[in-house]
C-alpha cells in the first residue's frame, strides 16, 4: 500500500521561495535551528556544523549550475511536512531550490513505472516505498546508495549521516547486498481498539461469560473475532450510538488491492517462516528458486501460494467480518475515507490499521480523545491467523524511501542526494517524527521527548522501542515488478467482494493471472533474478505441513486468545515480544 492516502485526487507542489537576505549565511541556518529543527538528538553546536557542512557542499553544486532540483513523493503528512516547510529550509540554508511535489500514491507509482521502463526519470529524486526493492534490484535502472556513496557520491555524502542509526536499512537493501534506498518515513500496520470501552468491568464480566476468557488485546484472529461479535451483537450500543466491533473497506479501488499485499495473507500464515519475508515463500504467495532471487510462480500449483488454503481463509475472514460486524457503509469506502472512521467513537477495535494515522487519531476534541491530551484507544500487535507460525512475519511496515535513478545527470542527482540527506538528518529528523510520527531513527524513537510523551501516542513509542516490530516489514524482493503485479489484486478482490465468485474462485484467477505475468517478465529486460515460472504440477506435489504452500487445516477455529494491555507493555519494556 502502502501508505495513507489523505488526498486522493490532489497534487500539490511546493516550490521554496524567493531568496531573502542573507540566505545561505551562519545566521540564517541559526534561525532555522532555534525556530523550528528543536528539538533534536543533537546539540545545537553539532547542529550548526552539520548545516555547514550542507552549506559548504550545496556551494560546490551551484558551481556546477545547479540551482534548482524536481522531487515528487506521495501525500502523507510528513511529506507535505517536508515539501512546505523543509525544502524552504533547505534553500533559505543552501541557496539550492526545491520543487517538491507530492500526489496519490497510485499516481507516483505508475509515473514511477514509466521511468523505469524507459529508463529516463522527470525527478531527480523519487520518494518511493521499499515495496519496490525487487523491482529496483532487478531492472538495474536505480542507482545502488552502496556504490554511490563510496564513488561518485563520496564527496555530497555527510560524513553525519550514520547509516546505523536508520531503522529500516534491510527493508531497502537487494538480495545482491546492496543499499538502493535511503528510507525517509516508516509506519506499522497494527492492531487498534478503544481501551477505555475494554477496561469496563461490566463489559469484562459479560465477554468471559459469554466467551470463558478476559476481554483483552486479541493474540490470534478466533479472539479478534469473538470481540468482534461481542460489540457489533451483543454491546451493539454506548453512551446512546450504535458500536461495532470492527471496521474495514471494501470499494473497488487500487487500494482495495494494497489492503491485501500489506502483509494480510502473511498475518493469516500463508508465507514460509523467516524474516523480514519468507522464504522461498513470501506473504503474497510467491515461490522463488533455491538462488532465493528468481520467482518461479504464484499459483500452488508452480509451488507458490497465493491460492492456498490458508489464503482463502484469509479471503474467507475479510468478507465475514465486513459483512457481519463492520457499518454498512464500510464496502462503500476506500483506503482514505475508511481512516478516519475510527476517530468519530463508534469502533471497538480495527484489525488493520496504519499508524500513520496516529496524529489523526490524537486532535483534541475527537470523541476519542480524553480532555487531558491522552486517547481513549491504544494499538498492539495485530493478533495472527489460525495458519501462522512463530518465525513468520507478522504484519506490514511501511518505508516511504528516497530512490535515484542512474541514468540522472550526476550534478543533479547529487543534490537531490543531498536534499534528501537534509529532510532525514539528525537536525531535523527529530522535528519530523514529532510532526508525522513515522520515525526513521533509533536516536530519535529512544530521545527522552518521546520517553515523557509516550502517554500521548497510544502504544506507538512502546511499539517501535519494542522487539516486536522487526516481525512487522515491507513487501519483500520476491515480487519483481510490483507496479504490474500490484495491479492485479484488486480487481480479484473486488469480484469475491460483490459476490459474483467465491473467495477460491477470486483466488485462483488472480494467482492465475499472477503466473502469467511473471511469465511475461522473463522477457522483458531484467538484469537479475528474471522470473521463470516452474511447470504446473498437481496441486498436491506443493501443500505440505512442512512448508508453504501450508495444506488446509481441518479446523480453522481455533481458542481465542487475549493478554492484558498492560502486560504487553511490560513484555516490550522488558525486552520481549509478549
Amino acid at each position: 500500500m502502502k501508505s495513507v492516502r489523505w488526498c486522493a485526487f490532489l497534487y500539490v507542489v511546493f516550490v521554496a521561495a524567493i531568496p531573502v537576505p542573507g540566505f545561505s549565511s551562519p545566521a540564517v541556518a541559526e534561525r532555522w535551528i532555534d525556530k523550528e529543527f528543536q528539538p533534536s538528538s543533537l546539540t545545537r553546536h553539532q547542529q550548526r556544523e552539520e548545516m555547514k557542512w550542507f552549506t559548504q557542499t550545496a556551494q560546490r553544486l551551484k558551481a556546477q549550475g545547479v540551482h534548482e532540483i524536481r522531487v515528487v513523493s506521495e501525500v502523507i503528512d510528513t511529506h507535505s511536512y517536508e515539501a512546505n516547510i523543509l525544502s524552504q529550509a533547505f534553500f533559505d540554508i543552501t541557496g539550492i531550490r526545491v520543487v517538491h511535489e507530492i500526489m496519490p500514491e497510485g499516481d507516483l507509482v505508475q509515473r514511477l513505472q514509466k521511468a523505469i521502463y524507459s529508463n529516463s526519470s522527470p525527478y531527480d529524486g523519487w520518494i518511493s516505498d521499499s515495496d519496490l526493492i525487487g523491482t529496483h534490484y532487478r531492472y538495474g535502472v536505480i542507482e545502488a546508495l552502496s556504490d554511490f556513496m563510496k564513488g561518485a557520491g563520496k564527496d555530497y555524502t555527510n560524513p553525519g549521516l550514520d547509516l546505523k542509526d536508520f531503522i529500516g536499512l534491510r527493508f531497502t537493501t537487494a538480495p545482491d547486498g546492496k543499499l538502493y534506498q535511503l528510507p525517509d518515513q516508516q509506519f506499522a500496520n497494527l492492531y487498534w481498539f478503544r481501551a477505555d470501552w475494554f477496561a469496563r468491568p461490566d463489559l469484562q464480566q459479560r465477554f468471559k461469560a459469554r466467551y470463558g476468557y478476559e476481554l483483552g488485546v486479541p493474540l490470534n484472529w478466533s479472539a479478534y473475532e469473538d470481540i468482534a461479535e461481542f460489540f457489533s451483537k451483543h454491546v451493539r450500543e454506548i453512551d446512546g450510538q450504535p458500536v461495532y466491533g470492527h471496521m474495514d473497506y471494501g470499494k473497488r479501488d487500487p487500494s482495495l488491492g494494497w489492503r491485501f499485499t500489506d502483509a494480510w495473507l502473511s498475518m493469516a500464515g500463508v508465507a514460509d517462516k523467516g524474516l523480514p519475508n519468507g522464504l522461498p515463500v513470501d506473504e503474497w504467495g510467491i515461490r522463488v528458486a533455491s538462488d532465493q532471487c528468481t520467482p518461479v510462480g504464484a499459483s500452488v500449483a508452480r509451488g507458490g501460494a497465493t491460492n492456498s488454503p490458508a489464503a482463502v481463509y484469509a479471503l474467507k475472514k475479510y468478507l465475514q467480518w465486513m459483512n457481519d460486524y463492520a457499518p454498512r457503509q464500510a464496502k462503500a469506502l476506500n483506503f482514505s475515507e475508511a481512516g478516519p472512521v475510527a476517530g468519530q467513537g463508534q469502533i471497538a477495535q480495527q484489525i488493520f490499521w496504519y499508524t500513520a494515522f496516529t496524529a489523526a487519531l490524537t486532535k483534541p476534541g475527537l470523541p476519542v480523545m480524553n480532555a487531558d491530551g491522552t486517547p481513549k484507544w491504544r494499538m498492539a500487535p495485530s493478533p495472527y491467523g489460525v495458519y501462522w507460525k512463530n518465525g513468520m512475519q507478522n504484519g506490514y511496515q511501511d518505508v516511504g524511501s528516497w530512490t535515484f535513478f542512474k541514468s540522472t545527470p550526476l550534478h543533479r542527482k547529487a543534490a537531490a542526494w543531498l536534499y534528501a540527506q537534509f529532510v532525514t538528518s539528525k537536525t531535523v529528523s527529530l522535528k519530523k517524527s514529532i510532526t508525522g510520527l513515522t520515525f526513521i531513527r533509533e536516536s530519535d524513537i529512544r530521545h527522552e521527548y518521546f520517553t515523557r510523551n509516550a502517554d500521548r501516542y497510544g502504544g506507538l513509542i512502546e511499539f517501535y522501542r519494542s522487539p516486536a516490530r522487526i516481525a512487522w516489514t515491507p513487501t519483500g524482493s520476491n515480487v519483481p515488478d510490483y507496479p504490474q503485479l500490484a495491479n492485479l489484486w484488486w480487481t480479484h478482490i473486488a469480484a469475491a467482494i460483490s459476490g459474483d465468485v467465491s473467495p477460491k474462485e477470486a483466488l485462483d484467477s488472480l494467482a492465475a493471472q499472477m503466473d502469467k505475468q511473471l511469465g511475461e517478465l522473463q522477457a522483458q529486460g531484467m538484469q537479475h533474478c528474471a522470473p521463470r515460472l516452474n511447470p504446473k504440477s498437481d496441486e498436491s506435489r506443493y501443500l505440505s505441513d512442512k512448508g508453504s504452500p501450508w495444506k488446509k487445516l481441518p479446523q480453522e477455529k481455533n481458542q481465542g486468545e487475549t493478554i492484558a494491555y498492560e502486560k504487553l507493555l511490560q513484555a516490550w519494556r522488558e525486552g520481549r515480544v509478549r
